[in-house]
């Protein structure tokens, strides 16, 4: 039976870059997640006969929050359901599942790389019909409708079963129970070239790690490295979904993801390391004692994107958010295709996908994707290099240093300070932005300042503008920083400091890099003032 539920707006329920992320205990309170979902449902477009895919990372409060939303859906109009075997669907299959069974749009339930449990986090996102995520437009309106809230609907019955495959009927509203990872295989088999990959996992000599760091990817990867790839069992290393994710924090990077580098590290490891986040739309990449960076993972996938059979016709253009380094620039360059600087959130990239002005794009937190989806998608990444080192036959240390000596290095690094007071990150943001006036023409450390700005984008396709995305210094010979605050994390704010230098002089190609950009460091502290807004002596994570 339908139920109109009477319930009150809460104020906090304004999306971010990547939907609402909150704590597990404030999606717990009465009506918060009914009066999200009813203000989702009531922002997207006519929902009448229309088909939804619904998915999550298998964090805590996953099952609980789909039946909620299965039971609100059949009062909404939807005609039919497609949701992942267990409640599960790696953001990357959620869209890809959207795009191939040409769904109105879907509902993916993850706050990706932040911790789970009870005591953690849990999101929710509406990605729109091409498979990504709802535009700005959408979120806002959802924002809106939240604000003036009085009731919302839902259906009174028992829960679904999530558990077997096949097809069931909750009234009028068909729920077709999937195999979540059969959809993203497939796929992944008609963009690369898998018995390449297979020879190069079978040969006897090629050792890789894969960590799904007790997250969604686990199943994803034992199905294709292990099954179908012929990888050797234990390949996949900490493989079976958990609630919270084993008590880690499930971000692929090299302070979160200690045990895969620790073996990579080592003096004797496997040749290729790779990780995954809680959703699977990140990645890490390595190699036997080199760490590679997302900025130059973009460009080196880019630069060898005719050796993988979907790309072998070239590239339309590559996409970059603004704080990713500007290695994929040279390589754009080189190759004479276009270049695209948007501001982070992949959501940006949307546009430029969907009206083929580029193929490949990715973000240096550890994003990359090509127009396969619209959203990130970390495998992909992980199955692109493992097809060029399948096909080039050379270590990633070569393939690395190679592309340095070919088209210059970026050295780059981000430095991030979590959990901020909002007070505090403000005021430092702040004080940023009234220098910016002044920077241009001043030498800070023997840099000379180019131009400063707070980045707006416009977009080529539908003309939109997006302001404020970040604080940008640009120095004449090429550097960079840029300060901006994350809008993914649940506690505080998190400052993200990105810090770039150019080097094309081949004899400086191989310093490490910390050292190499400590002068531009120490600009980014002085200018920011962050040792003493903040109290912090050091960043919480380097990468």
């Amino acid at each position: 039976m339908s139920t109109t539920i009477t319930s009150q707006p809460f104020n906090d329920q304004r999306p971010g870059t990547s939907g609402l992320r909150k704590r597990v205990r404030v999606f717990q309170q009465k009506h918060y997640l009914e009066n999200f979902v009813q203000a989702m449902f009531d922002s997207v477009g006519d929902t009448q006969e229309q088909t939804l895919v619904i998915g999550g990372d298998g964090r805590f409060y996953n099952q609980t929050a789909i039946q909620t939303i299965v039971k609100m859906a059949a009062v909404n109009g939807f005609k039919r359901l497609i949701i992942g075997q267990h409640g599960l669907l790696s953001t990357p299959a959620a869209s890809c599942v959207i795009r191939k069974y040409q769904a109105f749009g879907g509902v993916i339930l993850s706050a990706s790389h932040n911790p789970a449990g009870q005591e953690g986090d849990f999101g929710i996102k509406f990605n729109i019909r091409n498979g990504g995520p709802a535009p700005e437009s959408i979120t806002e309106a959802i924002y809106q409708n939240s604000q003036h809230i009085s009731s919302y609907q839902i259906l009174e019955c028992a829960d679904i079963s999530l558990t077997e495959i096949g097809t069931q009927f909750l009234q009028d509203m068909q729920i077709d129970i999937i195999d979540p990872v059969a959809d993203y295989a497939e796929l992944m088999s008609d963009i690369f070239d898998f018995p390449a990959i297979r020879a190069l996992l079978c040969n006897g000599r090629f050792q890789m790690r894969f960590d799904a760091m007790h997250a969604i990817t686990g199943p994803y990867a034992k199905e294709i490295l292990e099954k179908r790839l012929g990888a050797e069992a234990g390949t996949v290393i900490n493989g079976v979904p958990q609630a919270d994710f084993a008590g880690g924090h499930p971000d692929p990077n090299l302070t979160y993801a200690a045990e895969l580098v620790e073996e990579l590290f080592a003096d004797i490891g496997p040749d290729f390391g790779a990780a995954s986040d809680g959703d699977g739309d990140r990645n890490m990449i390595l190699g036997h004692g080199i760490f590679v960076t997302p900025s130059d993972s973009l460009a080196i996938l880019a630069a060898n994107a005719e050796l993988i059979p979907a790309y072998q016709k070239g590239l339309k253009g590559i996409a970059r958010s603004m704080p990713t380094s500007q290695a994929a620039d040279r390589v754009a360059q080189a190759l004479n295709i276009p270049m695209h600087e948007t501001p982070t959130g992949w959501k940006f990239f949307g546009n430029l996908l969907d009206a083929d002005m580029v193929t490949i794009c990715g973000e240096e937190s550890f994003g990359t994707g090509s127009n396969h989806i619209r959203e990130k998608d970390g495998l992909w990444a992980v199955l692109f290099w493992l097809n060029i080192l399948a096909i080039r036959q050379q270590s990633v240390s070569e393939i690395v240093r190679q592309h340095w000596q070919k088209y210059g290095r970026n050295y780059y690094t981000r430095h991030d300070y979590e959990e901020i007071p909002i007070e505090i990150a403000n005021q430092l943001m702040e004080g940023l932005q009234q220098q910016i006036p002044d920077l241009a023409g001043q030498s800070l450390n023997g840099h000379i300042v180019d131009y400063a700005d707070n980045f707006s984008y416009h977009d080529p396709v539908d003309k939109s503008i997006a302001e404020n995305q970040g604080i940008r210094i640009g120095f004449t010979d090429g550097c960079r920083i840029i300060f901006r605050l994350s809008g993914t994390g649940t506690q505080g704010a998190t400052l993200r400091v990105y810090i770039e230098a150019i080097e094309d002089n081949p004899d400086n190609l191989f310093e490490d890099t910390q050292t190499r950009l400590k002068d531009l460091i120490e600009i980014a502290d002085s200018l920011a003032k962050i040792k003493s807004l903040t109290g912090r002596n050091a960043p919480t994570v380097i990468t």
